[in-house]
């Protein structure tokens, strides 16, 4: 394993809200595209398995994700820096809800979601020296009563759009929260002591 002197690692993620967490604790990165063409197979099949439960599916999505950054940089030649990858779903009565379909599915899913309390797993890995370490974060998320109207609203303006659960705390849907309990940045989608601690065991500096 070669380690660059500023200490980049890759990032296995569109996100820009992933992004930006690890600006936020001063993390180096370059992001590592899984797919270059829509032509392209998807890379990874994330369809839960019968009987899997939400913890162990989101453990395996993110190992999956991280092993196939690694076997890309591999691929491709790239310099070998670690690997970083994440995974989020939402979690209400045991049932995983992943991104919406459309805008009907996100309907169904905020509808669901209002006036109940929820689970948010975010899992986080890192691929490093031929291994895969994996932390999961877990946090509890109260939504107050939302009327139709505000459902309706919240969807025209695009933020359920590719978004675990159909919303984004990080904007509008802030004001739909009465409590979290546990990780902010976890809901978000990188718990950031979680990222921190996987960087930190490999050598990866965060200040």
């Amino acid at each position: 394993m070669v380690i660059t002197a500023d200490n980049h690692i890759y990032l296995v993620s569109r996100s820009t809200r992933r992004r930006d967490l690890l600006r936020q604790i001063g993390v180096r990165h370059t992001i590592l595209l899984m797919r270059e063409t829509l032509s392209r197979p998807i890379d990874i099949d994330e369809t839960p398995a019968p009987g899997e439960s939400p913890a162990d599916y989101v453990y395996r999505i993110t190992h999956a994700k991280a092993e196939a950054g690694w076997l890309r940089l591999k691929q491709r030649n790239l310099p070998l820096m670690p690997v970083l990858a994440a995974d989020t779903i939402v979690i209400l009565d045991g049932r995983i809800l992943g991104k919406p379909r459309d805008a009907q599915h996100a309907e169904e899913m905020l509808r669901a979601l209002s006036g109940k309390e929820h689970q948010v797993h975010t899992a986080v890995g890192l691929a490093f020296q031929e291994q895969i370490k994996l932390r999961l974060s877990t946090t509890t998320v109260r939504f107050r009563d939302i009327s139709p109207y505000e459902i309706r609203t919240y969807i025209a303006s695009n933020e359920s759009h590719d978004k675990a659960g159909a919303y984004a705390i990080q904007g509008k849907a802030a004001a739909f929260i009465i409590n979290i309990n546990g990780s902010y940045s976890g809901v978000v989608g990188l718990p950031l002591f979680e990222t921190s601690q996987l960087l930190e065991e490999s050598g990866i500096p965060i200040f």
